[in-house]
């Protein structure tokens, strides 16, 4: 069979065949041929310079500048940007993340931008249009795209069960079940928002391997985030355009509010110290700069056919260079301001942590004879605490009330959204308010990029002629429906653990592989020169040396780092993701390919530590999202000890690979 389009005699180029077996007769079995615009200059388009008089086109120039920056400023803005700045030098992470931004983000973001604009195509028929043989990249971003749309409503679901939880009080995460008047022991000996999450929320399976049955909850809710993505992207651009009027502008309404809350609380300035206190040595280690190349690429959304899309629905004549440089300023600021609003509330949360932990230690010193009083002036209670032995401190099980530890203690991905500033929020007053519009806001960011990557990828399909034919809220409708019930996998107790797989390997080295691609296509294959024409002729500024240089060698440059180190890493580092077990109530790293196991013990007494463990390894925002382990040796002797906090943190079960045990201490 061979499907053929129309015009393909005049301006046709055949892809690579589907199917990859050949009949015997030299034929292959199934052909697509796309309609494409010619490889003219821009005026040989009608009056209007659309190539294609049915082709969708924004309402207006705000709709547009509005799309995408719902679609670039996402979740990573909110609970991955304010994590690296602490972890990569505070204030001095920003200067590798401009510098990145400007060699890098800035540059391949007018490529798929421009070509879109300039082509009036999607990310396939863009590809092949500039070669036959490079239709397999706009597969490729469109297979991408369907792989991380997948996981990524499932985000979106957990979002809506949140929300609907915040309309009761008191929320239920801000206490224990109990049982005849005894907090349940699950909770207790982790934490309010922890359990709440692996327990109420997901209702965890101990691995990968037992999935734990379908969650009723979490299917209809997963079903609710389908449905309603499906209504919004059903028309293409025509239903969704007027949606991101919300999902654009009011995540930025809920960061002024949270803005306004957060610099009032009590620690706020703590924690905006400690964040962006800038740490200049840090500068000189190459993660750092890693990272921010890392966190540009995938905070602007590249290489997933959206940008190509949403340029391809503009007229010719649009000035792509200036949407490329304010979208990329408003990305910036964005994730900056957001990280304002999220330190100014975690510094309120570790001091309020900072002084629950002093009402312990009080109690305890209290206890042994060495306060007058549970309630003392805190003077005095630190002259007391420079008398006691660090054997004392151990056996009394005295905590380390430490703000810059606590501070230190940063979240991101879901450890942020769902566990710590969950925390945070219940100390608020009128706390289900807050909750409700900060799950609100992140619903919008959600959003706001599942429609972008949506887009990118139907607009892929409906370039295909076959696929014009057909309605568009029928293939959506087809596309959404199978997605649900792929989806129903991350909807059993072993859903997350599935999710961060995906992330891990679905998204990630694939996306920089086809944006080097993307790159490589435009400025070595169509010509550097004939794209800096097709600028000039679309928006009247002829791209200078700054542009040749970072799309040339520069860009490349950093890419091909991004890619290889992002291998090295995987090679050098086996993939783990973080489990939760009901039984032991513990948290464990298990090794994808090895099976192995460590254990982190932990007692009453390190109640809040599982939620901050976990911290360090929920990410869905970046590459490789499983996490790491830095595995500190213990000795034997350590075992008589009480287990302590600092037990908590460095005390790991190593064992050999192909092998999986674990050693069960009693408390």
């Amino acid at each position: 069979m061979t499907t053929k389009l129309q015009g393909a005699l005049k301006n046709g180029h055949e892809m690579a065949p589907l199917n990859t077996r050949a009949r015997g007769d030299g034929t292959h079995g199934v052909t697509i041929v796309l309609s494409a615009p010619p490889r003219s200059s821009i005026g040989s388009a009608d009056a209007m310079g659309n190539d294609d008089p049915d082709r969708a086109a924004w309402s207006g120039k705000m709709q547009f500048f509005l799309s995408i920056i719902g679609y670039s400023v996402g979740l990573g803005n909110i609970w991955r940007f304010p994590y690296l700045c602490q972890q990569n030098g505070g204030g001095a992470f920003l200067i590798p993340f401009a510098v990145m931004l400007i060699l890098e983000g800035i540059p391949l973001f007018l490529i798929e931008l421009g070509i879109g604009q300039k082509m009036r195509l999607g990310s396939l028929g863009v590809w092949n249009t500039i070669h036959p043989w490079l239709g397999g990249i706009g597969i490729s971003s469109c297979i991408v795209t369907l792989f991380v749309s997948l996981y990524y409503n499932v985000i979106i679901t957990w979002c809506f069960y949140y929300l609907f939880n915040s309309f009761r009080y008191p929320l239920p995460w801000s206490s224990c079940p109990q049982i005849n008047g005894t907090d349940l022991d699950e909770c207790a000996r982790s934490s309010e928002t922890a359990y709440f999450w692996y327990r109420t929320t997901l209702d965890a399976s101990p691995s990968i391997e037992d999935s734990g049955g379908l969650k009723w909850w979490i299917v209809l809710c997963l079903l609710l985030a389908w449905v309603i993505v499906f209504f919004i992207v059903m028309k293409g651009i025509q239903s969704s355009g007027k949606v991101v009027y919300f999902t654009s502008l009011f995540p930025y309404l809920v960061l002024t509010i949270f803005f306004i809350r957060g610099i009032t609380l009590p620690g706020a300035s703590a924690g905006l110290i400690h964040m962006y206190t800038p740490k200049v040595e840090k500068l000189t280690e190459p993660t750092v700069w890693l990272d921010a190349a890392t966190q540009v690429f995938y905070s602007f959304g590249l290489a997933f056919g959206s940008l190509i899309a949403f340029g391809s629905y503009n007229t010719p004549k649009n000035n792509c260079v200036r949407d490329v440089i304010l979208v990329s300023i408003c990305n910036a600021i964005t994730a900056i301001y957001a990280s304002v609003v999220i330190f100014s509330i975690l510094g309120f949360k570790a001091t309020a942590n900072v002084e629950r932990c002093i009402e312990v230690n009080m109690k305890i010193l209290h206890d042994h004879k060495l306060l007058p009083d549970r309630h003392v002036e805190r003077s005095v209670y630190d002259k007391v605490m420079t008398t006691i032995s660090a054997n004392m401190s151990k056996e009394w099980e005295l905590e380390e009330c430490s703000l810059a530890n606590q501070l230190d203690n940063a979240a991101e991905g879901t450890g942020l959204a769902f566990i710590v500033f969950t925390q945070a929020i219940v100390e608020l007053p009128g706390a289900p308010f807050w909750s409700v519009i900060f799950f609100m806001m992140l619903l919008s960011l959600g959003l706001g990029s599942q429609i972008g990557m949506l887009e990118g990828m139907f607009c892929t399909i409906f370039d295909i002629d076959i696929f014009k034919r057909v309605r568009k809220q029928y293939v959506t409708g087809i596309v959404c429906i199978a997605c649900f019930f792929i989806g129903l996998l991350f909807s059993t107790g072993a859903g997350e653990y599935w999710l961060k797989l995906f992330d891990s390997f679905a998204g990630t080295i694939g996306l920089v592989v086809i944006a080097l691609m993307e790159m490589i296509a435009v400025i070595y294959i169509y010509g550097h020169e004939k794209f800096s024409e097709d600028i000039y002729q679309m928006t009247g500024y002829r791209p200078g040396l700054y542009w040749q240089a970072t799309w040339r060698y520069i860009g490349p440059a950093i890419m091909i780092c991004i890619l290889s180190s992002s291998v090295l890493f995987m090679i050098m580092d086996n993939p783990t993701y973080k489990a939760w077990s009901a039984e032991l109530i513990l948290k464990v790293d298990l090794d994808i390919h090895q099976g192995s196991i460590r254990r982190n013990e932990t007692t009453a007494s390190t109640k809040e530590m599982i939620d901050e463990d976990d911290n360090d390894y929920d990410d869905y925002s970046g590459p490789a999202m499983g996490g790491r382990v830095n595995d500190t040796d213990t000795d034997d002797d350590d075992d008589d000890q009480p287990p302590t906090m600092k037990h908590f943190m460095q005390n790991h079960l190593n064992v050999p690979k192909n092998t999986f045990r674990m050693k069960i201490v009693d408390y």
